[in-house]
């Protein structure tokens, strides 16, 4: 697995770095912004993968890598793996309109897959409503909150490209804990179907959703309490 570490114009280098779906404790915030004035970083630079770039000279790369372990940071994998995972903050602490506690399981996803081995980098973004902040039909999974603890899956998006796509509807109103056993197969599958180095948008629209279904089915969600709740999200009389 390669690190993203990377040579700028400038001659400098970037190191991307990791935290749980962009969310900082104080105490790490305010450790990388040390670590940050010690090993000489010229910039930290949000990304909108909701990792933080830190730029500085060569020889001090090292030397900040070493410091982010004890923060419970790291750096970003790249190349052919599982990225970071987006997710909003979608949860009834922080948002008035989540359906869905879109930020736990967006973390939930990115402690169990990120760095995970495939033909091509998988992005992974979690919403919890259907404005989609962090762009889910544009992810290979993209994950959308539809009630409480229901979730509907989308398989295949690609942004960043001059042909972008939007996923396919892979599944409905899942629950929170089978939609990490989801993935689980979809990468599976991805495995196994792809042609090297084929993007999973690509796989996607060469066999189609139907090979990425588990053989025993998907597990029924509740249809009546997701239409509820996204029935009141609509009206504004959410309870969250």
């Amino acid at each position: 697995m390669n690190k993203a570490v990377f040579q700028q114009s400038n001659g400098m280098y970037a190191i991307n770095i990791i935290s749980a779906c962009g969310v900082f404790t104080p105490e790490q915030f305010a450790g990388l912004g040390q670590a940050a004035v010690e090993c000489g970083v010229f910039r930290l630079k949000l990304t909108t993968r909701q990792t933080v770039v830190a730029v500085l000279d060569a020889d001090k790369v090292a030397g900040l890598e070493a410091r982010l372990p004890g923060l419970n940071l790291r750096v970003s994998p790249y190349g052919s793996t599982v990225r970071a995972v987006k997710s909003c903050a979608g949860n009834s602490a922080l948002c008035p309109r989540a359906l869905g506690d879109a930020l736990d399981l967006g973390i939930a996803l990115q402690d169990q897959f990120l760095g995970r081995e495939v033909h091509k980098d998988v992005k992974i973004a979690v919403a919890g409503c259907s404005r989609g902040c962090v762009d889910p039909l544009c992810a290979d999974f993209g994950v959308i909150a539809r009630g409480k603890d229901l979730f509907d899956i989308f398989l295949g998006g690609r942004g960043g490209t001059r042909k972008p796509l939007h996923g396919k509807l892979l599944a409905e109103k899942m629950a929170g804990a089978e939609v990490s056993k989801l993935l689980e197969y979809v990468l599976e599958r991805y495995g196994a179907l792809a042609q090297p180095k084929e993007r999973l948008a690509l796989t996607v629209a060469r066999v189609g959703t139907a090979e990425f279904l588990p053989p025993g089915g998907l597990p029924a969600g509740g249809r009546e309490s997701a239409d509820s709740d996204f029935l009141n999200f609509l009206s504004g009389k959410e309870d969250v």
